[in-house]
């Protein structure tokens, strides 16, 4: 089955060769996202709260860009650097998926930038 590339024209060059999501069918796959800005700079350092929110809001966004939202993510991938910053990822985390949770699990990893702390890729399925 073809895939339909997703780069919402907003969002900063990627800092490589990937597509922030792609569509095949009715599944709409959100590549991992950090809390970057333009030319890969960590954006609200040192704040995991902060990061998350970002990374979620960057993931609505690539999943609306594809016909899809976060009411219809079946599966979250999460990467912390630190399960320090465990519970202030899932104060946020719980804010936009209020409703049925999609399942998910979470790994305590280094990232590709050492001062990002939480990355989310996502799976959603439309309809």
């Amino acid at each position: 089955m073809p895939f339909e590339p997703i780069n919402p024209p907003q969002f900063p060059t990627p800092i490589a060769p990937y597509s922030a999501g792609a569509r095949a069918g009715n599944t709409v796959y959100v590549s991992g996202v950090l809390a970057l800005g333009e030319g890969g700079v960590v954006l609200h350092l040192g704040d995991a709260a902060a990061q998350t929110r970002h990374v979620l809001e960057v993931i609505r966004t690539t999943l609306e860009a594809g016909g899809a939202s976060l009411a219809d993510v079946a599966m979250n991938h999460i990467f912390l650097r630190d399960f320090a910053d465990y519970a202030a990822f899932n104060q946020v985390y719980a804010e936009y998926f209020p409703g049925a949770k999609p399942a998910r699990y979470c790994i305590k990893a280094e990232l590709v930038k050492p001062d990002c702390l939480v990355e989310i890729a996502s799976v959603a399925h439309i309809g």
